[in-house]
């Protein structure tokens, strides 16, 4: 251990020093006690200074700053020679005027304090240097305030002088001392306390402006300008007066700086954040990984992987799309990596912090039905050559029981295929199909696409009919595993965090994974292009090759969605009433919340690109389910059949189940009455996955 300089007699003489308000004689009767004390006290070469950091600063994709994480403390620490010297010279000024001449204690002050407080008959002056401060704000949690404490701080001060510069301890000082708290905030350090007070950096700062922050330390609360302006006026030209006793500055100039008014400009958005729903998450992201102290204490720099370009399409999409009534939200996720581009909604986060995009959990509708068609195409279903009978059903199921679907206004097409099926939303086929395929494993594809939300393996959920709902996060996320071929990449909001240290994390990366083969993927994406070119998405093409995807509309219409995406990017919007699942938006998926999607892309100028072909075709395997009809069988529901009851003269057509509202409309399950949980089967393993092909575009077929 490093010896320290100064026997017994100096420990006891810098005791009494700073303990200016004791009698002399007490402080000669109690030297072992005093000297036992400072022996005691830690080595400052052994201490690691607590650390102060700064406030975690939250970067946009484009390195513009968004905000600031909310903190009890507002903290910026700063280089010396960004702090104006008129600053510098007040504090030494007011706290500690022979700064540059003691050896961290001001032994003339201590004795000429202990005269003055003798005089008195009490303690009115203290003799605490700014090195034995700095030691209190560096070292020692939970300060008492008492006479031991004192004389701690007075012998780590002669220590920690021995080692360090008088600018170092300056700059430290200026840095870590308190200014003040105002609704519920303290400004730790001069950058902080000059934007909390005069909403500028410090080196902007006035000599008044100066004197004013110099004079606080030594009672924040007394003199805060917010909250007792005369105090700190006061307070203020004694530090002014100080300087121009000590030839820091001329006569005239204190004058004139005495004479000014406070110049205060209260800061009064310290903590505003741009895009704030989006902050939020990330706030939220980051105290799940690395928890709620280290995200408050500070001295973080979050580089997050939001466009504010694209924040702004997509708000202006929304707007020019969406009048009044119901709520909008969307979500923009690049397929490549997971990282999410844009995150808005029309939603006023004064009214609700409620982030519809993230936490809005709804209704999908027919959105759903593109996890029934990958988890059958994925099996060896050729949607194009495989057969359903699109009609009213009303079935009882061996396994889930009893079940009523119906489409729109009696729109039946009786042998139809999947493929067109698709296109149409046809609730009949999709749900036939879901009992073929296994709705446990349209559960388990849409997992594993990326739907986070808890499914139960129902049949009812092809259709949308879903316990809790998903949000358009999860949507966006799901679409894009297609839109990247079948690789799965976890959406996230950050792209790296730096700890105060250096140290960096990219904390939502997440591993690729591969749920669906290429050439399944790319069968599943020539089906929804169709639908975007000329099935119930054409409101949202805006004639990029590339393009697919799919409307949903829930029952009333309730919930309306559009998710899309092209190679480069996957988005989903949303409308409705956020607070009710039951008010009618009296909109489907294929007009406002499709012109969205379109507007968004058109907007936001995203570069087209088309679908690479792979450069191994889909295998088609012998795909025959219990409700599979052949391609030419003949149905009373097909529209461009001849009646026979017309013939006879008996039109029945009024006994047919009673429509749902809307194409897209889902079946949540009415008339279904589970028979119970399948038991869960494995899901099929992944093919490898094929070698990208260079060309674009969809081959017929």
């Amino acid at each position: 251990m490093r010896r320290r300089d100064g026997g017994p007699r100096k420990k006891i003489v810098a005791a009494t020093a700073v303990v200016g308000g004791l009698i002399f004689s007490g402080i000669l009767a109690g030297g072992g006690w005093v000297l036992s004390i400072a022996s005691d006290a830690p080595d400052v070469a052994n201490l690691k200074p607590i650390d102060k950091g700064q406030n975690s600063i939250v970067f946009a994709g484009d390195g513009s700053r968004l905000g600031l994480i909310d903190s009890d403390e507002v903290r910026t620490p700063v280089a010396l020679d960004q702090i104006p010297n008129s600053l510098q010279q007040a504090t030494i000024a007011i706290e500690d005027e022979r700064f540059y001449s003691h050896d961290g204690i001001d032994y003339v002050g201590g004795l000429r304090a202990l005269v003055r407080n003798f005089q008195a008959g009490e303690v009115n002056e203290g003799a605490s240097t700014l090195t034995m401060q700095l030691m209190r704000n560096l070292f020692i949690t939970n300060p008492k305030r008492d006479i031991e404490r004192k004389i701690v701080e007075a012998t780590m001060a002669l220590d920690y002088e021995q080692s360090n510069s008088k600018q170092k301890i300056l700059q430290q000082y200026l840095n870590t001392a308190p200014y003040g708290t105002n609704e519920g905030r303290t400004a730790i350090g001069v950058e902080a306390a000059s934007r909390v007070y005069f909403s500028k950096p410090v080196e902007e700062l006035t000599l008044p402006q100066a004197a004013l922050l110099a004079g606080l330390p030594q009672a924040p609360s007394d003199y805060n300008p917010i909250q007792n302006p005369e105090g700190a006026k006061t307070r203020r030209n004694e530090v002014i007066g100080s300087m121009a006793d000590l030839g820091k500055i001329p006569k005239d100039r204190a004058r004139q700086a005495r004479a000014s008014g406070l110049q205060l400009d209260p800061a009064a958005g310290l903590f505003d954040r741009e895009e704030p729903f989006f902050f939020d998450y990330v706030e939220s992201e980051l105290i799940t990984k690395y928890g709620v102290n280290t995200v408050r204490r500070g001295g973080l720099r979050v580089y997050t992987t939001i466009e504010p370009a694209l924040q702004t399409a997509g708000l202006d999409a929304i707007a020019a799309n969406l009048y009044g009534g119901p709520a909008g939200a969307l979500v923009a996720v690049d397929p490549r990596d997971g990282d999410i581009r844009a995150m808005v909604s029309s939603a006023s986060y004064t009214d609700s912090q409620f982030n519809l995009a993230a936490q809005g959990k709804r209704q999908p509708g027919s959105t759903f039905k593109t996890f029934t068609l990958a988890t059958a195409i994925s099996q060896g279903m050729d949607p194009n050559t495989t057969y359903y009978e699109s009609k009213p059903l009303d079935i009882n199921d061996p396994v889930y029981g009893p079940w009523t679907v119906a489409t729109y206004g009696d729109s039946y097409s009786g042998a139809i295929s999947v493929a067109a099926a698709t296109l149409a939303s046809d609730n009949t086929v999709f749900a036939q199909l879901a009992l073929d395929v296994g709705p446990d494993k349209v559960a388990e594809m849409a997992k594993a696409l990326g739907i986070k939300t808890k499914l139960d393996g129902y049949p009812a959920e092809t259709l949308g009919g879903l316990t809790i709902g998903v949000s358009p996060l999860e949507m966006a996320g799901a679409y894009a595993t297609i839109a990247n071929g079948g690789v799965r990449h976890d959406p996230t909001a950050i792209d790296k965090v730096v700890f105060p240290n250096g140290d960096e994390d990219r904390p939502g990366r997440s591993k690729p994974v591969r749920v669906l083969t290429e050439a399944a993927a790319y069968e599943v994406t020539k089906i929804l292009h169709g639908n975007i070119t000329g099935g119930t998405g054409t409101g949202a093409y805006t004639g990029c090759l590339g393009q697919a995807g799919k409307t949903g509309t829930t029952d009333n219409q309730v919930d309306a969605w559009f998710v899309g995406y092209q190679p480069n990017l996957a988005t989903a919007t949303w409308v409705g009433y956020p607070e009710s699942n039951d008010i009618s938006t009296g909109l489907d998926g294929g007009s406002v919340p499709a012109s969205i999607w379109g507007s968004f892309y058109s907007g936001a100028g995203i570069p087209c690109e088309e679908t690479p072909v792979p450069s191994e075709p889909m295998i088609w395997g012998d795909f025959a389910g219990g409700y599979t009809v052949s391609s030419d069988t003949r149905s009373e529901f097909d529209p461009n059949a001849e009646d026979p009851a017309e013939e006879d003269g008996n039109n029945n057509s009024n006994d047919q189940p009673n429509p749902a509202d809307n194409p897209d409309a889902y079946a949540p399950g009415v008339g279904q009455d589970p028979a119970g949980s399948p038991a869960p089967a494995p899901a099929p393993a992944p093919a490898p996955a094929p070698p990208s092909g260079n060309s674009g575009g969809f081959s017929p077929g």
